[in-house]
């Protein structure tokens, strides 16, 4: 009985590590994305640019999922009504992007609360039956009221936000907003993460049933981390639609809610990282495998598969097995 114990034990001072090591890795990170850009183009610049919107909004995912341990199917839905939300309050009613921005991640906050209560007062997968149904009626919501979102014209001339009263129109100058904002967020959930609502978020994941025993709401922990992840897709949106400056139905159906999903598998679900390895394998990755024409897609499928046989926690999880047994002194496929 000991040394299942020693390792149990051992496993939580090593995330400990892991999430004091994500730190720096995030300070450093956004060090070298402030400069990264240089000499890259326009285009380089955008793709850069888009992953950090996606990371966010797999961020949020990673919270619902990787922590609290349920899952959403209405990560894209959130973010559309984000974009959608933005977009009309900036264009149509001359509204500060700023306020904009808040408006849509506590819009997404609030839907996020009305959706997961009733989910959530029964077991099982009633949730992901929940945003799945959800994230179909928002887009043929999105699609057919043209009165409000322009339906399949969707909305044009969305104007980027400034800052001290200096506009962020270039790329350059908006992917360095944007690497601001998304270093803020990623902070924000880093100190969730190592409060006491993150441990109790963890309980949850692991063992709903223990950490009821032990005094912990798990109905309205679960439903708080749906919220505050729905929330970071709302966040995305609003960042999204400037990204773009224009926006439409078609990037937030329900095949880009399962899309989100993939990236937060395959980065590693439960890892603050994960999203950003995530988001790296599906936005910068398919744009590397352009050079194969037709069947970049092909190949692009057949990456993502052969590391979802090999590693099945994500290229995180890989990365603390092979730390771990770095520290033990035995290969990372050895035996526990």
């Amino acid at each position: 009985m000991s040394a299942p114990a020693t390792a149990s034990a051992a496993r939580p001072a090593s995330r400990s590590r892991l999430r004091d090591g994500a730190l720096l890795a995030l300070v450093l990170g956004a060090a070298i994305l402030w400069f990264a850009p240089a000499g890259m183009g326009r285009y380089g610049t955008y793709v850069l640019s888009l992953w950090l919107v996606m990371s966010i909004a797999v961020m949020g995912l990673n919270l619902t999922l990787g922590y609290a341990g349920q899952t959403s199917l209405a990560q894209a839905a959130f973010m559309g009504l984000g974009a959608y939300a933005t977009a009309i309050l900036t264009t149509t009613y001359g509204v500060n992007w700023y306020a904009a921005f808040a408006l849509s991640g506590l819009l997404t906050f609030c839907i996020g609360i009305l959706l997961g209560f009733p989910a959530l007062r029964v077991r099982t997968h009633y949730l992901a039956f929940v945003t799945l149904a959800f994230s179909t009626l928002i887009w043929l919501l999105l699609r057919n009221e043209q009165w409000l979102t322009g339906g399949v014209f969707g909305i044009a001339n969305i104007r980027r936000p400034g800052f001290f009263g200096l506009r962020l129109d270039g790329a350059l100058a908006f992917h360095r907003f944007l690497v601001a904002v998304t270093f803020i967020l990623a902070l924000a959930l880093w100190w969730l993460v190592r409060s006491p609502w993150g441990r109790a978020f963890m309980a949850l994941r692991e063992n709903p049933v223990r950490a009821a025993s032990l005094g912990v709401d798990t109905r309205a922990y679960t439903l708080l981390a749906f919220a505050i992840g729905s929330a970071y897709g709302g966040f995305a949106g609003a960042l999204y639609a400037p990204l773009v400056e224009f926006i439409d139905p078609s990037p937030f159906s329900l095949s880009q809610s399962l899309f989100l999903l993939l990236m937060v598998v395959a980065g590693g679900s439960g890892y603050l990282l994960g999203p950003f390895i995530g988001a790296l394998l599906g936005v910068v990755l398919p744009e590397w495998l352009r050079f194969a024409g037709s069947l970049y897609l092909i190949i692009f499928a057949s990456i993502v598969l052969i590391l979802l046989i090999i590693c099945p926690q994500g290229v995180s999880g890989l990365a603390e097995r092979g730390w771990q047994a770095l520290r033990r002194g035995r290969p990372a496929g050895g035996a526990p």
